[in-house]
């Protein structure tokens, strides 16, 4: 079982330290999707850099207050370092790349199952992988009838959510889900209502389904 006692002890300067860790594993892995994705990933201005550091340094000191010394916290982390690109990706093309999202799920899985095999929590990672399919084949029946709005890349984006929210509970990937279907919505509707001259023909999904579902996992323990 996830170490309750853990989450939510963590001291001040050990939050800053893996705020810190986070923020240079998160520029680390911007400059290698820029590499591997250059057609993609866009120009390395200083304010993407800037933009990049402190996004993925406030994600890595939430989830280290969160998780605070749990065998879990590197897996989260490295879901906050992934959601930096992947949202800045699927907002510009709106386009979750496969690369990315493999990569997201392969990783959280081996971390995860580190977790579980430390502490003993097989079910939990059972739980992770039975999460991870339900979250995949609702948002894929969303997609199937939902005309132009959910595409691909999001169903298989809801594969290492479901993966990561399933870890921690029912309850987390109920609400996680359902968030993440409720702030995609009312992002097309603000999109839509901004632009009524020039509607938008895709809205991308992906930044709110990763808000929503890192919301959560800071939010209930």
């Amino acid at each position: 079982m996830f170490d309750t006692a853990a989450a939510g002890s963590a001291s001040p300067l050990f939050i800053a330290g893996i705020g810190l860790a986070g923020m240079c594993l998160g520029l680390l892995a911007d400059a290698l999707v820029r590499r591997a994705l250059p057609q993609l990933a866009g120009e390395p201005t200083t304010r993407l850099r800037i933009t990049t550091a402190a996004a993925t340094f406030a994600l890595s000191a939430l989830l280290a207050w969160r998780f605070g010394s749990a065998a879990e916290l590197p897996a989260y982390v490295l879901l906050g370092i992934f959601a930096v690109p992947l949202a800045r990706i699927d907002i510009v093309h709106q386009l979750l790349p496969n690369r990315l999202v493999g990569s997201l799920f392969g990783a959280g899985l081996a971390l995860l199952g580190f977790a579980a095999l430390a502490s003993g929590a097989a079910g939990d990672l059972l739980r992770g992988a039975a999460g991870a399919a339900i979250l995949f084949f609702f948002y894929l029946i969303l997609a199937l009838t939902s005309g132009n709005g959910l595409g691909m890349g999001d169903v298989k984006l809801a594969a290492p959510l479901g993966l990561y929210l399933g870890y921690l509970g029912w309850a987390q990937l109920f609400y996680g889900g359902a968030l993440a279907f409720i702030a995609g919505g009312i992002a097309s509707i603000v999109l839509v209502l901004k632009n009524r001259e020039n509607k938008p023909q895709e809205v991308a999904y992906g930044p709110s389904m990763l808000a929503a579902g890192i919301a959560i996992i800071v939010l209930i323990p």
